[in-house]
């Protein structure tokens, strides 16, 4: 059956529902609880093979992921990491005992994650476990005053613990990382909607993790379109990446399709998440909170006073934490910002 392009849902059909649990953002997986450290694109959001290493910096900080010759981990790949995580989380908040290695059978999996369950899909799943274990990530990491190097795998190893005669893997057996379980072991996870695993395009699952991460329970978040393209992963132009956002934003605007956000990009290519009110135990802020336009000289001012931070985005965190209109806006945005760089003085930009 095919249907006209303006009337489809860009969703994939729910193929298998099952139940919500506790899934892991990445990028709050780090070590010692230092999450500035890998605000980085870990997965690809490439449809071909990514072979190409990646360095980001920081401040002092770098991060540098590794492809094996196979590419690097997509955001399909962390589907696997998800469902892991989702399982050691269901068992530390029902106090059993968990371990770095998780055993799980292949089609409980791709049920919870909305694949298929062919051949083809388990073949795919054999390929997703090779680029996670090939994948490496460098870093320097600042503890303690002191630069440490690290350097590590998104897991250390899987194996097929049984396999059927036609080829598809029954029991499958992965290692987590020590980054990733040291995350577990803190409860550093967020969760994601179910519609996560029916979004059809990398990139808008990636979108919607970074929504996720830095919107969060806020009624709203922006980002310039330069630097979502850079928390992406993304290699194209930015004309052309300016060109894939605006077709996402209108098949959001005709279906309501990117779960738990809404997305807009306006003409000065700054891009605004909106909550819908469906991330579970939000509060939805007042927004009647008359705060008036920031003089332009503010701004200049406010990157004077936090050197190296985006603005617009200290901006957004100001609006939403004022819980009354201040008596002087640009003053009142430019001391926030002293004290936002005083206080995290010890962790890098986001």
């Amino acid at each position: 059956m095919t249907y006209p392009a303006d009337t489809r849902s860009p969703l994939l059909p729910d193929r298998h529902p099952t139940p919500d649990f506790f899934v892991c953002d990445i990028f709050d997986a780090s070590p010692r609880g230092d999450m500035a450290s890998m605000e980085h694109p870990i997965f690809s959001v490439s449809t071909k093979p990514d072979t190409k290493t990646r360095k980001y910096v920081n401040g002092d900080i770098f991060v540098e992921i590794k492809p094996s010759s196979d590419g690097l981990a997509t955001v399909h790949d962390r589907d696997i990491l998800i469902y892991c995580i989702s399982q050691l989380m269901a068992s530390l908040n029902e106090g059993r005992p968990i371990s770095q290695v998780v055993r799980f059978k292949a089609h409980d999996l791709m049920k919870a994650t909305n694949r298929m369950t062919n051949g083809q899909a388990y073949a795919a799943l054999k390929a997703s476990l090779e680029r996670l274990a090939g994948t490496r990530i460098s870093t320097n990491i600042l503890t303690g005053g002191r630069e440490e190097f690290r350097t590590f795998g998104l897991i250390e190893h899987a194996s097929i613990v049984r396999e059927t005669r036609d080829g598809r893997m029954q029991d499958v057996e992965v290692k987590l990382s020590d980054w990733v379980y040291t995350a577990i072991e803190h409860k550093e996870v967020l969760t994601l909607s179910r519609d996560y695993f029916r979004l059809r395009k990398p990139l808008e699952r990636r979108i919607y993790e970074i929504a996720r991460k830095h919107c969060g329970k806020q009624s709203i978040w922006r980002i310039s379109l330069e630097k979502l393209q850079l928390k992406c992963g993304s290699h194209s132009t930015l004309k052309e990446f300016r060109r894939m956002l605006l077709a996402i934003v209108d098949r959001d605007r005709k279906h309501s399709h990117m779960p738990d956000y809404s997305i807009q990009l306006d003409e000065d290519d700054m891009v605004t998440f909106r909550s819908r009110g469906t991330v579970p135990g939000m509060k939805v802020k007042d927004e009647t909170i008359p705060i008036p336009s920031l003089q332009p000289e503010t701004y200049d001012l406010a990157r004077q006073a936090a050197p190296g931070w985006d603005v617009h985005l200290l901006e957004q965190e100001w609006r939403d934490w004022v819980t009354e209109p201040p008596q002087y806006a640009d003053a009142a945005f430019i001391g926030f910002c002293r004290k936002a760089v005083k206080t995290r003085s010890q962790c890098p930009q986001k």
